[in-house]
């Protein structure tokens, strides 16, 4: 077995900075979302992409790879939003096994009450503290990362497979 080629001392300093980053980030969105609608932020995620989505709708296997989440994890958060009244779940006429996630009324009211506080958090964690140079350039790395990362042969261990 070969061995590893270790991270330099430069490269160990960005990839500890990208966790302390991310980690503090995902959890000042969390406690924001919390704090402002008793949801966490992968939940607020999930209403963002019903909204956006035709009809207010989507296959919960397209919303699970939309999500990069597994299919349980989506179960799991879809039994959560129903309970709140903010999304409910259809039986696919075209497809028996399938269901659809359909954002209701009140979770789109939710979603457009929450909204304007998520932006702003957003915007204060991180765009305002980026010049527009270094925000095209983590916008242009992070494409870069996610395109590497996201696997394109027949029978990849993808999350919303599982």
């Amino acid at each position: 077995m070969n061995e590893p080629v270790w991270l330099t001392a430069e490269e160990q300093r960005v990839w500890r900075a990208y966790l302390h980053a991310t980690t503090l980030l995902e959890d000042h969105l969390d406690r924001q979302l919390q704090r402002d609608a008793g949801m966490p932020h992968v939940y607020y995620g999930l209403l963002v992409m019903l909204a956006e989505a035709p009809g207010r709708r989507l296959r919960m296997t397209e919303l699970a790879m939309q999500a990069k989440i597994t299919r349980s994890r989506l179960s799991h958060a879809v039994s959560r939003l129903e309970k709140n009244g903010w999304v409910r779940r259809e039986e696919c006429p075209a497809d028996k096994r399938g269901q659809f996630a359909v954002l209701t009324d009140e979770g789109y009211e939710v979603l457009r009450r929450t909204a304007p506080g998520h932006v702003t958090a957003v915007r204060q964690a991180l765009f305002e503290r980026l010049t527009p140079e270094q925000q095209k350039s983590l916008g242009e790395i992070m494409e870069i990362v996610a395109e590497g990362l996201q696997p394109t042969e027949a029978g990849a261990d993808l999350p919303w497979l599982r």
